[in-house]
Order: structure tokens, then sequence, then C-alpha cells
């Protein structure tokens, strides 16, 4: 067993540097809140929009879906506020009614897997200043436009360029007078991120490195799984007593 965990662990520092940069920066996402009322007042309900995204960045692209999302509140006295979200028809984007007594509150997004994001203090009455960003984004880079015309309040987030969204039904052209379906435009944007993955190559950590990773592991534990097996057996085949050995040659005469 020593020597497969040894195995195991060469073979993770002989591919981690094959794996993308985002995939080594670490797992994590951001909670980007939609404008927020100026003034909170005490047991008020407001409705509040948030997005949650990977990498500050784009949508969540891991297998399943994040359960739960939503805000948590807590107060200087320990009181806890959860507030759950209900998915908006654009990707990563959620809303959810919040009702708040006065007093002073910790606000943090949940993420589902994902760690909770400090968003900042909520003052009741008054209203909420912002923690400082976890992960600022760096100026330059690249994004994708995942939304079309309602985009996360922050995109393009510092970014020098921006890959615009490309969907079929965006270039497709309609019979004049065509009718479309009541559900269709639903359908269009819960396809979206999938669209785009396939057009401009998929950048998820859970694709192709991970699953390289993975089988090399697995093909290594198996070969020594194997051997291993191959010595035990080697051990337990029977062997003859010393005292057959020794007369092996002689000849053995019997009297009649």
């Amino acid at each position: 067993m020593r020597r497969l965990l040894v195995a195991l662990a060469a073979m993770a520092a002989i591919l981690a540097p094959a794996l993308p940069a985002h995939a080594r920066a670490g797992f994590w996402a951001v909670t980007e809140l939609d404008p927020f009322p100026a003034q909170v007042r005490p047991d008020v309900p407001y409705t509040v929009g948030f997005w949650v995204l990977q990498h500050g960045t784009h949508p969540y692209e891991g297998p399943g879906g994040l359960d739960p999302i939503g805000l948590r509140l807590t107060g200087e006295d320990g009181t806890t506020l959860t507030f759950g979200g209900t998915p908006l028809p654009e990707p990563a984007h959620y809303a959810t009614s919040v009702k708040v007594p006065a007093g002073r509150w910790r606000v943090q997004g949940l993420q589902g897997m994902f760690a909770p994001y400090e968003i900042g203090t909520l003052t009741v009455p008054g209203g909420l200043k912002a923690a400082p960003p976890q992960f600022p984004v760096p100026a330059g880079s690249e994004v994708m436009d995942y939304w079309g015309p309602v985009k996360p309040p922050g995109f393009p987030w510092k970014a020098a360029s921006v890959i615009p969204n490309r969907l079929p039904a965006a270039t497709s052209a309609q019979p004049a007078g065509a009718t479309q379906p009541a559900g269709a435009t639903q359908a269009v944007r819960a396809t979206q991120p999938a669209q785009i993955s396939a057009a401009v190559g998929d950048s998820s950590p859970w694709r192709q490195p991970y699953a390289l990773v993975i089988v090399a592991m697995a093909a290594v534990a198996g070969t020594l799984l194997v051997q291993r097996a191959a010595r035990a057996a080697v051990r337990r085949r029977p062997h003859d007593p010393p005292e057959r050995e020794a007369r092996e040659g002689e000849e053995v005469i019997s009297a009649g």
C-alpha cells in the first residue's frame, strides 16, 4: 500500500504542470450583487438579485448543479438568516426576497460546493458596505459573454477583449410571420453555456486535464495491485517436504 501511495503521488506531481492555469489557481467562485437598495429599513421585504460566477467571470461548468444557493446574514449576536436563491432566465443569475431586522449583519453568498463569499456588511436601518474583493480579476484578460442583453453588473471585469455571444438562434432566419413557441426562449438560454463551450473550446477544470490524471492514476494503481496479487499467489503455493527432495533420484526397492 505504501508503494501504491508513493507512485500515485509521483504521478500527480508529474501531471500537475499540465493542468490549465485556472485549474491550478483554485476551486472558487464569486457572488456579485445586482444594484442593491440604497436604504434598507427594518422588517421591510426587498428583492435582491445576485450572480454566482465560477472564477469570477463565467457560470458554473462542473457536473450537476450548485446547491445551496442564496444569501446568508449573520448578526452580531450570532443570529443567522438564510435566504435561498431562485434561478432567473440568465445563466448564473438568481434572486431572493430578504426581510431583515434592525442591526448590523455580515452578508455572505452561499455558492453550493464553493466556499461562502464575503459580500460585505449590512446596517439596518442603513445600507450595505461592500467588502474588498477576495479574488480581484487582473486587468487585460479575455472574457466570454455568456448572457446577451442582461449581464452581471461588473461585466466585463476590466477585460481587454470580450468574445461576443454567438448563439444559433441569433443567426438563424425565421420565415415571415412565424411565431416562436412560448418555451423556446427559455430553452435557448438554458443551453447557452454548452453551445458556447462547444464553439470556442471548453475551459472547465472537470474536463480533459482531470480525466488524464484520473486515468493515469488508475493505470498505476491497477499495475501495482496486479503485481501485489501475483507475489501473494507465489507465497501461497505449496512446497514439497524436505525429505522428498532428499530422496529424488534414489531407487525404491521393495521386497516381494
